[in-house]
């Protein structure tokens, strides 16, 4: 009755007042202003709040009203479900409602149809909402915006503040295999109930904002229950109006990690009973068996529980991580310089090669030490961090693209042809000077150029390091840069193992040469990557690194080498570098500002018929019995393609899923979506590859494969789901 009344005297207040809403500015925002047939784009509803007034959620609580947006579109264009951020509890504690204050942006995704003409579509919306104070005011406004259908897609200003609100909506919660129970009997129409949920970071508040529902209500009011590591319990009260008590609780779990309040959208199953592990944990009797967080036995349940890891264990598993990375094809070309800088002063300067040797480790750990900061920064902002995560930036991407494509012209001998030469260009002398600069250098390069690799050893280290404390996410990253750079230390400091390098001459320059072929090929191999952000228009890059290279030439043949004219030489090459840049980059490509190109992991040429990954996905295969291959990869990663095309994508695998009949599922990790992110971290992982194989029976834990495969290694797994 309590309730009724509320939303009774609510209404009235809605009739009686009838002045219009001066309290809050709506406005239409696109993230393009300009795309093709067939795209899908964000519209952002921006409603800004006078001080102290406030809007709704969708469940607006026990009071309000949920905001609501009418679409008015042209012919073609579709709209999908509107996109809530994660909202507030709004005082007063006895009247408990969800919303907003000062700002918010509702999103809302629209797609064109494939066969949209070109030219202009006016985007329509009327806009209703109730804004309240001390009283509460209903309001409506009218919004549009223009946007241009062309042969191209391009963002717009206000892309990155609907980005912005796009990172406050609720993520998926499949991870957090959430579930509830009734805590006791019914007391008239209220019933307590437990919600739980596991979690793999440190969060010191959690709550629970439900979803509307006419039948029941799950009240606001929450007790923080005793949970055990890992682990989230929330008591709440449930509320029916009609039917039968709840089957499934739906709502967003929210919780506060590092300062940063997340929100994650959640189902949760509703038993009659307690789980036997949770009985046992407050009983004290501890005969249950080892459970995830919603106790369900391991033996038969699909979630790992990790056993904790000695601390001596990790940093071995991470030491030698580190020294096999060495030789990963991400590595290599690094190494072979390396090698000859040791060559050129091994018997000239012996002591130097010492020295050099110690720069070069400095150069591996200064670079392993900002990677960790990134780690734990990005860790307290509240996100989720992962190996090579710096690959997800397409900005970084073409920055190292034009750094390699520098270096290989360099080892070309474009410019700074000779091993002792001065070159005024920083990334090229760099990249071939075998003094303290060029080691060091280098020791910046190559921990670069190994972050997309994973290595046998080193993935069980990082998956541990990222769910650690600052401290020891320091300390763990700088075993895997000893690691690396171990064999370098160890060779410069023992002389008598440099008889087995062969003596200088001519040709080691012949040798820089031709290590420039593998560096340019990493060069290529970075620009397929931007491929993936910037879609047809990366060609605008290669005109850049074009561009660049001629105005290396100019430098080398004109500005080092020449005699006469080199002033006006300079100018030409700052203007074919400036003009490059302004033209190519930031002009045709907008580089800045990478355009959203579709997933294509999930159609293969190969035979395998790929489907994308999500827990449901594996459920439902499971559920109509069929095994599952799942391989988490990303573009990026260059383990994950060699495993591909060694052991995955191969005629026997192919022979043996057919024969199976297993499904096929890829998780696609190029841009780190938080939802896989946390999926490998269930397994102890910080990064791809990881390859899963589930048997047929549902409910049962996945066989995980090692970090490198062989076809041997992917049927045994598949023979074993089969049986």
């Amino acid at each position: 009755m309590r309730r009724i009344g509320i939303i009774l005297s609510g209404w009235l207040c809605l009739l009686a007042l009838t002045v219009n809403a001066a309290h809050t500015q709506v406005q239409l925002l696109l993230s393009a202003d300009t795309v093709r047939p067939g795209d899908t784009i964000w519209a952002g509803v921006d409603m800004k709040m006078d001080p102290d007034w406030h809007t709704y959620w969708k469940n607006p609580g026990e009071a309000g009203m949920a905001t609501e947006i009418k679409w008015q579109l042209p012919p073609g264009v579709t709209a999908g479900e509107t996109q809530w951020p994660l909202p507030e509890k709004l005082p007063p504690a006895e009247v408990t409602t969800y919303g907003y204050n000062r700002e918010v942006v509702l999103l809302v995704p629209l797609t064109l149809a494939s066969n949209s003409p070109a030219g202009p579509l006016d985007l329509k919306a009327n806009v209703t909402w109730l804004e309240c104070k001390e009283e509460c005011v209903p309001g409506s406004a009218s919004i549009e915006a223009t946007l241009n259908v062309s042969n191209e897609t391009r963002i717009s200003a206000d892309a990155a503040t609907i980005d912005s609100w796009k990172s406050k909506t609720p993520q998926p919660g499949d991870s957090l295999r959430a579930g509830a129970w009734w805590k006791g009997p019914a007391n008239g129409d209220t019933r307590p109930l437990i919600l739980g949920w596991s979690t793999l970071d440190k969060t010191t508040q959690a709550d629970f904002f439900p979803h509307a529902n006419a039948n029941f209500d799950v009240q606001a009011a929450t007790d923080n229950l005793p949970a055990g590591a890992g682990k989230i319990r929330l008591g709440k009260t449930v509320q029916k109006f009609s039917g039968d008590w709840p089957k499934e609780i739906g709502g967003v779990a929210v919780m506060e990690i590092s300062g940063q309040r997340e929100g994650f959208e959640v189902k949760m199953p509703v038993s009659e009973d307690a789980p036997a592990a949770e009985i046992a944990s407050e009983s004290g009797t501890g005969v249950a068996p080892v459970s995830d967080s919603l106790g369900q036995n391991m033996e038969t349940g699909a979630t790992p529980v990790l056993p904790p890891q000695p601390l001596w264990k990790m940093l071995l598993y991470a030491f030698i991580g580190g020294l096999i990375l060495n030789i990963m094809p991400c590595v290599l070309p690094v190494i072979a310089l390396k090698i000859l800088g040791f060559i050129n002063h091994a018997q000239r300067e012996p002591g130097r090669v010492r020295v050099l040797g110690l720069v070069y480790a400095a150069g591996v750990l200064v670079s392993f030490l900002v990677l960790a900061a990134v780690v734990i920064g990005v860790k307290a902002a509240g996100h989720h961090a992962g190996w090579g995560m710096q690959f997800g930036s397409p900005v970084f991407i073409v920055v190292l693209t034009s750094l390699i494509t520098l270096v290989a012209l360099n080892l070309f001998g474009i410019f700074d042809v000779t091993l002792g030469g001065q070159a005024l260009s920083a990334a090229g002398q760099l990249a071939s000077k075998q003094g303290a600069p060029g080691a060091f250098f280098n020791g910046l390069l190559a921990t670069a150029l190994a972050t997309p690799c994973t290595a046998p050893f080193l993935a069980p280290a990082l998956g541990f390091a990222f769910a650690q404390s600052p401290s020891l996410i320091v300390l763990i990253f700088l075993f895997v840069g000893l690691g690396l750079a171990a064999p370098y230390i160890v060779l410069s400091w023992n002389p008598a193992w440099m008889k087995f390098l062969p003596k200088p001459g001519p040709w080691m320059e012949k040798f820089k040469i031709a290590m420039g072929f593998p560096m340019l090929l990493t060069a290529v191999w970075l620009f397929n990557l931007a491929a993936d952000d910037y879609g047809t228009n990366v060609l605008w890059l290669g005109v850049f690194l074009v561009l660049m290279a001629f105005a290396a030439w100019i430098f080398g043949s004109f500005v080092q080498r020449g005699r006469t004219g080199k002033g006006v030489a300079l100018a030409i090459v700052l203007i074919l570098l400036i003009g490059g840049y302004a033209f190519a980059l930031e002009n045709q490509l907008h580089w800045r500002e990478p355009m959203t190109v579709a997933d294509s992991t999930a159609t293969s040429p190969d035979g395998i018929d790929w489907q994308t990954w999500s827990p449901d996905a594996v459920a439902k295969a499971q559920s109509e019995g069929h095994p599952v291959l799942v391989d988490f990869t990303a573009n990026w990663c260059l383990t994950c393609q060699v495993n591909k095309k060694i052991a995955i994508d191969v005629s026997s695998v192919r022979a043996k899923l057919k024969e199976i009949n297993a499904v096929a599922l890829v998780g696609d990790y190029t841009h780190f979506p938080d939802n896989i992110t946390a999926e490998l971290n269930r397994y102890g992982r910080a990064g791809v590859p990881l390859v899963l194989v589930y048997p047929k029976e549902v409910d049962t834990q996945p066989i995980v494969l090692p970090a490198l495969l062989t076809p041997g290694v992917v049927l045994d797994a598949l023979d074993q789901a089969a049986k």
